[in-house]
Parts: structure tokens; C-alpha cells; sequence
């Protein structure tokens, strides 16, 4: 049997539940509020529109909050859609932050936050995002150059002119927020990064500082040339303690295991994990020398994220990185002590995942007259190997508004039978969810019946939702076709895995 037994994953649930409150009174007490009795401004706050939180036209010296606490985003590529799951779950919890600070990727979520986004309306952007936006060429004569005279791979175009827009990024608004922000850039010119806040940003610079070389162009600007700053750092705690900040709440997707890769693309990743842990590293060690304390929230996921090719060519999407990106905040906030973690080469570390395949389940059917959409990423590991089964997901439910995700996922497997188990946040208050699924190979021609039907529960205090969901055949196929190998290196091995997780795991050919 291969999976966590349902007695853990009872546990799991039971043990967020009874946790529920100590948080609550946790964060209550360990809430920073400024000086002269200036509330934080909160993360989720009520807004005028749709879209957008207010936004604030006074002058800075009366805008100007006292700084407590900071949100420091750290950078990871395109697939930084993670870290909007995870300012969603901060944001239920109602966490608030006076500070925003963004690098290289990081950005992006910096820029959504500080255009005024809610963190559903985020959501809905990335799950709407056209990922080969992301890319933008070179005129040709460019490329004629050869590769060793080429500026680089492409340029920012793509990235400021469809990508922002598409994300709801409006420079105009991040100047004028209520809020304090920095991004920071690099000045190759003086060999410096540069925290600019947000009251002077304009597009170009924030395009510039996801320029990442080799890969796009930079900025030249007044004879100084501007680019990504992954290379001299990628998450700037010593502004946001510069700022005041006596709780940082740092958010950090870069991969930090001691896994060393072959060929020029995961060394070039592993070069920026070894420049961005250094200057986090190095940014401990000043506060340290100053006798500056402050307390360390870190979240982060258990295992590396897979890198920015995977999401370029649809192995991971923006709705699966969300998801992860919910419940490993999720996890944290259900641990999380007052005094944080360390800091130091711990915070950040991960575990290398167990070889194993990743897949996602599309399944869907009518509930009460509207269409119920339940989505799943499933990580299963191969049979013998020491991981555990990770699961993360989300239901899309019009009657209930925004998407609500998943969190504390278990996969069960037992022989034929298969059971996902987590537990929703609606309305306020907690859903236990189960979905099953039955591959009993019985007499007859059942078998794509059987893995066609997962019967779906919910039940709360106040809701009970009951209902066989479909794949269909169009979903079973993209379901095979998509299983992605993990911790695999090679054709022959990645094939082979998931050869052996659908006859060995799954118990189907």
C-alpha cells in the first residue's frame, strides 16, 4: 500500500482544527501595530470595485504609515503564480503588512499587491494569464549575430506590454498606493542593487529587474544599464529592516537543496540559488553584527518548484502553482510559533522529492444547477521509494464566489481504491472534503466507468454537498498524457516512471 494511512490524514485535519483557535489568538497577539496608534494596513481590505483595493492620493509625508511588518517576496521565475496562493492564505488569516518589497519574479506579486489587487482578483489574472506572453523576440538581425555576439534570448517587450496589463499591473496606481513598496533592481553600471520605492517606479523598471541576463535585454537608461538583481541578491531583508520592520514575513520559491543538476540550464538555476541564499545569508549576518532582532516568518514549499521551462511548456500551470502555493502557506500557518524560525541556512532549505510523477484531475459535474469543478495536483512516488503522496488542489463553485483551495491534502491509496482528503475554508469556516475513487476491475467493461467517477463530499456545519464527479474522456486523456515525471532524469527513466506508477500504484496498464 502505497500512500498516508486515513488515520494520519484525520489527524492532519483534526489538528489544524483544534490549532485554528491558538493561531488566531497567536496572531491577535502577535499583530505589530505602528507607533501614535496607526493601524497596519491590512493585506485583503475592503475595496470599492471589483477589481481594485482603494488607493491613496495624499502626500507621502501623511500617507506614510509607521513600519511593523513586512512582506518580502522573493523571486522564482514565471512560476512565482505560486506565491499568489500564498498571499491568499495570509490573507484569510488577516495578516497585515505596512511594507512590500519585490525581486526578479518577485515582482510581480510586489506590483499586483501595490496596483491594488485582491488577492482573488490575482488569482483569477494568473488562471487567465497566457503564458507565452512571457516570451518576446529579437528583431532578426539580431540573431544573425551568432550566439556568442547575441544581446540575449529575447527581451522585456512581452513582459511589460501583455504580461503586466494581463495581471493587472498599473504603475500609475503603485505610485500612488497606500502602501510602502521597493523593488529592487540591479545597476550593472555601478555593480549595486537598488531598492527603489514605489513612489518612483515607472514601467521600465520594473520590467528591467526580471530582465534576467542571458535571457532578455536590459535597460540602458542615462548611461546606466539596469537588469535582474538575482545575481547580487533576490529577497532584500536589510530594507525592510532599514524600513523599521520588526516582523518579516519572507516568501521564498527559490530551490535550496543540496541537489547538484547536469547541463548548462540547471547550473545556470543552481548559480542564482547560490547568490540569492548567500546575500539572504549575508543580510542575516549584518542584523546579527548590528544586534538587530526581529522575528522570522518563512514560507516556502517542502520541495523545489519545477523550473520556468516546465511552466513555459504546460508540464505545470499557473492553477497548480497556485494551489501549492496555498497549502504549503497553509502548512506553515498551522505550525507557526510567535517567534518564527531561525535565521539562518535552515529557513530556506528543502527536501529533494522522492522519483515519483505529478498529475492533475480535472473532474467536474452539476451541483444545485451550477457546474462544481473540483481540480487536483496529485504527487505520488514510485512504489519503495521513502516520499509521501502530496496533494493540493481547488474547487470553482459560482455560488460561492471566489475559488477556494485546498489545504492539509492526503492521498490514501488502498489497493484499488483511492481517496483524496483535505479540508476547505467557506464562508468562514472549514469543509472537510473526500473524494473518492473505486478501480475495482469487476466483471464486464467497467474500466473506464471506474476511472471516469469520483464521488465527492463536503461537510461543514452548515453545508453537505454530495456528488459522483467526471473526468470525461477528453480530461482521462489529458490526465495519462500529462503525468509528469519527478525527481526522473533521462528519457528511459522518466518513461519508466510512470510505467511503474500506473501498474504498480494505480493498478492499471
Amino acid at each position: 500500500m502505497v500512500g498516508l494511512a486515513e488515520g494520519r490524514c484525520r489527524r492532519g485535519r483534526d489538528r489544524g482544527r483544534s490549532q485554528r483557535g491558538l493561531r488566531a489568538d497567536r496572531l491577535a497577539r502577535g499583530r505589530l501595530r505602528p507607533r501614535h496608534g496607526r493601524a497596519a494596513l491590512p493585506l485583503l481590505e475592503a475595496f470599492a470595485g471589483p477589481d481594485r483595493l482603494p488607493t491613496s492620493h495624499h502626500s507621502a509625508a501623511k500617507r506614510r504609515p509607521i513600519m511593523k511588518r513586512s512582506l518580502v517576496l522573493a523571486g522564482g521565475g514565471m512560476r512565482v503564480a505560486w506565491q499568489t496562493g500564498v498571499v491568499k492564505a495570509l490573507a484569510e488569516e488577516g495578516l497585515a503588512f505596512d511594507h512590500i518589497d519585490g525581486t526578479s519574479g518577485g515582482i510581480l506579486t510586489t506590483a499586483m499587491l501595490l496596483s491594488g489587487l485582491t488577492p482573488d482578483e490575482m488569482v483569477r489574472r494568473w488562471s487567465a494569464l497566457t503564458v507565452s506572453n512571457f516570451s518576446s523576440g529579437l528583431p532578426l538581425p539580431d540573431y544573425l549575430k551568432g550566439p556568442w555576439s547575441m544581446p540575449a534570448f529575447g527581451d522585456a517587450d512581452g513582459i511589460r506590454d501583455k504580461v503586466f496589463p494581463a495581471l493587472g499591473i498599473d504603475p500609475a496606481l503603485i505610485r500612488t498606493s497606500s502602501r510602502e513598496g521597493t523593488f529592487n533592481v540591479a545597476d550593472f553600471t555601478h555593480k549595486q542593487s537598488i531598492a527603489f520605492d514605489a513612489r518612483s517606479i515607472d514601467v521600465e523598471l520594473l520590467a528591467a529587474g526580471m530582465s534576467l541576463p542571458i535571457f532578455m535585454t536590459p535597460l540602458r537608461r542615462d548611461g546606466v544599464v539596469y537588469t535582474d538583481a538575482v545575481w547580487i541578491r533576490d529577497a532584500n531583508v536589510s530594507e525592510a529592516l532599514r524600513r523599521g520592520a520588526d516582523e518579516i514575513w519572507l516568501v521564498w520559491c527559490i530551490g535550496n537543496t543540496g541537489y547538484w543538476g547536469d547541463g548548462p540550464l540547471e547550473q545556470y538555476v543552481h548559480m542564482i540559488e547560490m547568490s540569492a541564499t548567500g546575500a539572504l545569508l549575508a543580510d542575516f549576518a549584518e542584523a546579527a553584527a548590528a544586534g538587530r532582532d526581529f522575528v522570522l516568518h518563512v514560507v516556502k514549499p517542502t520541495h523545489p518548484l519545477p523550473l520556468d521551462p516546465e511552466y513555459f511548456v504546460g508540464r505545470i500551470s499557473s492553477d497548480s502553482l497556485m494551489a501549492m502555493g496555498y497549502r504549503d502557506a497553509r502548512r506553515y500557518l498551522s505550525t507557526m510559533t510567535a517567534t518564527g524560525v531561525p535565521a539562518d541556512a535552515t529557513c530556506t532549505a528543502m527536501a529533494e522529492p522522492a522519483p515519483g510523477i505529478r498529475y492533475v484531475e480535472n473532474l467536474a459535474a452539476e451541483v444545485a444547477g451550477s457546474e462544481l469543478t473540483l481540480a487536483l495536483t496529485v504527487g505520488l512516488p514510485l512504489p519503495g521509494e521513502p516520499g509521501t503522496p502530496e496533494l493540493a488542489g481547488f474547487i470553482d463553485y459560482e455560488p460561492w464566489g471566489a475559488r477556494a483551495f485546498l489545504a492539509d491534502g492526503c492521498v490514501h491509496i488502498d489497493g484499488p481504491r483511492i481517496t483524496y482528503s483535505a479540508r476547505v475554508l467557506h464562508d468562514g469556516a472549514w469543509l472537510d472534503l473526500t473524494a473518492r475513487r473505486d478501480l475495482t476491475d469487476n466483471p464486464g467493461w467497467d474500466a473506464f466507468g471506474d476511472a471516469n467517477t469520483v464521488a465527492l463530499t463536503m461537510r461543514g456545519a452548515t453545508t453537505d454537498i454530495s456528488a459522483d464527479l467526471h473526468l470525461g474522456i477528453g480530461g482521462l486523456a489529458r490526465l495519462v498524457a500529462g503525468a509528469e515525471p519527478v525527481a526522473t532524469h533521462g528519457l528511459i527513466a522518466r518513461a519508466d516512471a510512470i510505467r511503474r506508477v500506473l501498474t504498480e500504484v494505480l493498478g492499471r496498464a
